[in-house]
C-alpha cells in the first residue's frame, strides 16, 4: 500500500524542522511526503530543501501563495495530486512517535478515518526543545512530559501510551470518546476523502477538520480511533489569524452539514459551487 505524509505548515520553520526529525524517525517507510505549504516564506523553503536532501523518500513541496489562512486549500491541492493509497495528516508543529505512521496504517480501513489527539506543550516547554531531545524520544518520555506541566489529567497520561499496543487498544475501545476529526492526527484512504470532495474551502481556522469529519460520517465512513496509541506533542504556536467572526462563520457552515447530513461540498477539490450561490 503506497502510504503517503501530508504535513500542512505555515511560517514555524523552527516548529517544522522539529518535526522533520521525528518524521525521519519513523519506524514505517512511507513511500513520499507532501509539505502542505500555506504560502511561506524562503526560511520554510530552505529547511524543506535541507529535509528533502536527508530524505530516503520522494519529499513533494506543495505551495501556494500567502493569502491569508488558506490551509483547506493548500490540502486538498496535495490531495488532488498524491499518487498514494492512503494518507496520512499532520500538521507541521507536532512530534510525532517513531509508531505513528505504522500504527495509522495498521489502522487502516475502507470507508473510515483513523483520529487521534494531542500532547500539549505550552510556551515555556516548546521553547526549549532540540533535535535532540526529538532524537533521543525525550520529549515522549512521561518524567519530562510531566516536569513541563503537560500531563495534566489521566487522559494526557493515557496519549503517551504507557501501556504495550494491546493494551491501549483495549482502552481506546472500552473508552469511548465522540470521535471527531483531528487534521493534526489523522489518516484516511484517499479514494474515501475523494468521495467526500476535500476540505471545504469556504471554512478558515476554527472547525475545518471537524466539519470534514462530520461530511465523513454523513456519508457513511466509520470513525476510528487511536488517541492511546498514536502519541503525537503539539508545539505552542501563536494564532494570529483566529478571529470571532471568522469562527461565526465556520459554525454556521458546521451546523449545516450537520442539519442537512451533507456528504460532499460544492467548495472542495471540485469547485461546484460560490459563494453567492452559498448566500
Amino acid at each position: 500500500m503506497h502510504t503517503e505524509l501530508i504535513i500542512s505548515t505555515y511560517n514555524n520553520p523552527r516548529a517544522l524542522d522539529l518535526c522533520f526529525e521525528s518524521v525521519l524517525m519513523q519506524d514505517y517507510r512511507l513511500t513520499s511526503i507532501c509539505i502542505a505549504d500555506d504560502g511561506s516564506g524562503p526560511e520554510t523553503k530552505a529547511i524543506i530543501d535541507a529535509f528533502s536532501a536527508r530524505s530516503s523518500v520522494l519529499v513533494r513541496h506543495m505551495w501556494h501563495a500567502d493569502n491569508g489562512f488558506e490551509k483547506g486549500a493548500i490540502l486538498n491541492k496535495s490531495i488532488a495530486t498524491s499518487c498514494a493509497d492512503y494518507l496520512v495528516f499532520i500538521d507541521g508543529d507536532v512530534l510525532i512517535h517513531p509508531g505513528f505512521v505504522r500504527r495509522h496504517v495498521q489502522m487502516a480501513r475502507r470507508q473510515a478515518f483513523n483520529t487521534g489527539s494531542l500532547i500539549r506543550l505550552n510556551k515555556t516547554a516548546t521553547e526549549i526543545v532540540t533535535r535532540d531531545d526529538v532524537k533521543n524520544l525525550t520529549v515522549f518520555q512521561r518524567p519530562w512530559l510531566r516536569a513541563q506541566g503537560a500531563l495534566t489529567d489521566i487522559s494526557a497520561w493515557l496519549k503517551t501510551a504507557p501501556f504495550a499496543q494491546p493494551v491501549m487498544s483495549v482502552l481506546e475501545w472500552i473508552n469511548p470518546i465522540r470521535t471527531s476529526l483531528c487534521g493534526a492526527n489523522a489518516s484516511c484512504f484517499r479514494e474515501d476523502i475523494l468521495a467526500v470532495n476535500g476540505y471545504d474551502e469556504r471554512i478558515k481556522y476554527g472547525g475545518q477538520d471537524k466539519e470534514l469529519g462530520q461530511r465523513m460520517k454523513n456519508a457513511g465512513f466509520k470513525a476510528r480511533t487511536v488517541r492511546y496509541s498514536a502519541p503525537l506533542v503539539h508545539l505552542d504556536h501563536p494564532r494570529g489569524y483566529d478571529r470571532p467572526e471568522v469562527r461565526q462563520r465556520n459554525r454556521e457552515i458546521r451546523a449545516q452539514t450537520k442539519t442537512l447530513r451533507m456528504k460532499t461540498t460544492a467548495f472542495g477539490i471540485l469547485k461546484c459551487g460560490s459563494e453567492d450561490q452559498d448566500e
